[in-house]
């Protein structure tokens, strides 16, 4: 069942993807064709990452609100996050959106990766026709040679590299700047803290993960966090134009 879903649903659209964008791409580049379908990816997962952009910068908007009802239910958990919750829904925002697209990428990853090395038994430049849907035609040329300089198939780190910059600028546009730590505070605020370990975490330790998965798998990987995190911001310089 597992498998089943996997290819259905997964692997096999990004795999004949993947084909179909050799075969329409002249010399038939395969960086490029990796290009073409994330490109293809992130329209299809636009509209949920303009909701956790929006929801992102709502966040900060209403922190007053959440810091009031903190300060107001500070003995009472349940009535904490139950008003919480009541102040999200009325911002019309899902603080869950980000995680969840993160997951909805994984495997996507994976499969684009898997696309290129295995081929479902068949690695690139050799193509599994028995995959194929029947509009999918074999390419005539699988150039692995992608701008005929970087082979997609191994390791890159110039492109690992550049997948963590484009990660941190990513990271510095989308997340909202915290307020400096006060010097003369006595009490500890877990909730400060916990956010400033989580902006540190996602602004510093993320690029340093997204730079080393790229260059542990292959530059398939590190071409897709490159293009993802440059249409990331530049939606998000639209979204800040329009808001």
């Amino acid at each position: 069942m597992f498998s089943f879903l996997w290819h259905t649903i997964f692997f096999n659209p990004i795999y004949n993807g993947l084909v179909f964008f050799i075969d329409t791409i002249p010399g038939g580049d395969v960086g490029l064709a990796i290009i073409a379908i994330t490109v293809v990816v992130k329209f299809i997962l636009l509209p949920l990452s303009i909701k956790s952009v929006k929801s992102q910068k709502a966040l900060k908007i209403i922190e007053p609100k959440l810091q009031e009802l903190k300060d107001k239910y500070k003995d009472d958990r349940q009535a904490l996050a139950t008003a919480t919750m009541d102040v999200y829904k009325e911002a019309g925002i899902n603080p869950f959106f980000s995680i969840l697209l993160i997951f909805i990428q994984l495997p996507l990853i994976l499969s684009l990766y898997m696309a290129v090395v295995s081929g479902g038994g068949v690695a690139l430049p050799d193509i599994n026709q028995a995959l194929l849907y029947s509009f999918v035609h074999v390419p005539a040329d699988v150039n692995m040679l992608f701008l005929g300089i970087v082979d997609i198939a191994v390791k890159s780190w110039p492109l690992a590299l550049l997948a963590g910059v484009t990660q941190y600028i990513q990271a510095s546009l989308t997340l909202p700047k915290l307020e400096a730590k006060k010097s003369d505070e006595n009490n500890v605020d877990f909730k400060a803290d916990f956010a400033r370990s989580m902006d540190l975490n996602m602004r510093y330790v993320m690029p340093l993960i997204i730079t080393f998965i790229a260059h542990t798998l292959s530059a398939t990987v590190a071409i897709y966090f490159v293009v993802s995190n440059l249409m990331a911001i530049f939606q998000e310089f639209i979204v800040r134009r329009h808001r």
